[in-house]
């Protein structure tokens, strides 16, 4: 099997293949377009900032191969924010995917939100097998708000998108590759479809 971790300007994806190698998978990082067309999986991970990150991407042109792709694709954190349309972190146009917008969080809020918090409302293919309010990882500043591409939702005193999907597209806000068992599982989940 080909997985192919996509390589631009953001943190954390170390971690992602260290995660995957303990599924027993071994994961390719990657820019290049023809090797991520052929791969069987696609994950596109990050930490980092939108704006500076999102040009990085169309000045590769990253962000239409990403559209295009037909095979299943897991955007991680900011992977998930810009798959969606537009970022109000530095007023950004983002990939599409999702016809939907990342809002920063109110500033009644301690941001980031970080640490462990439980899942709501789970569904989706990705969470096969996963209970009910299981704890996962979260580092972030900017939040999808509820919408119809919603497969998971966090209460972080509002609800928002803990994990979307539409299409062969799947991404979650929290790090699965830092989330213990229940991050373990929602990889393998997403690496057996």
């Amino acid at each position: 099997m080909k997985v192919a971790v996509i390589k631009y300007n953001a943190g954390n994806i170390r971690s992602v293949t260290f995660a995957l190698e303990r599924l027993g998978v071994k994961a390719e990082i990657t820019d290049d377009f023809d090797y991520i067309r052929k791969a069987d999986k696609v994950i596109f991970p990050g930490v980092g900032e939108a704006g500076t990150t999102i040009k990085y991407l169309k000045n590769k042109g990253l962000d239409l191969l990403l559209k295009e792709l037909k095979q299943p694709v897991l955007g991680i954190c900011l992977g998930q924010q810009l798959m969606c349309s537009y970022s109000e972190e530095g007023n950004t146009e983002c990939i599409g995917i999702f016809d939907v917008s990342v809002l920063k969080f109110p500033q009644l809020l301690k941001v980031p939100h970080m640490g462990w918090n439980s899942l709501i409302n789970t569904g989706g293919e990705i969470f096969k097998g996963i209970p009910l309010e299981s704890y996962v990882y979260f580092v972030h500043s900017f939040y999808v708000p509820l919408c119809k591409y919603t497969t998971a939702a966090c209460d972080y005193i509002i609800k928002f998108s803990a994990a979307l999907q539409k299409d062969n597209f799947f991404a979650t806000q929290f790090h699965p590759e830092k989330s213990g068992d229940t991050g373990h599982l929602i990889l393998k989940n997403f690496i057996e479809l």
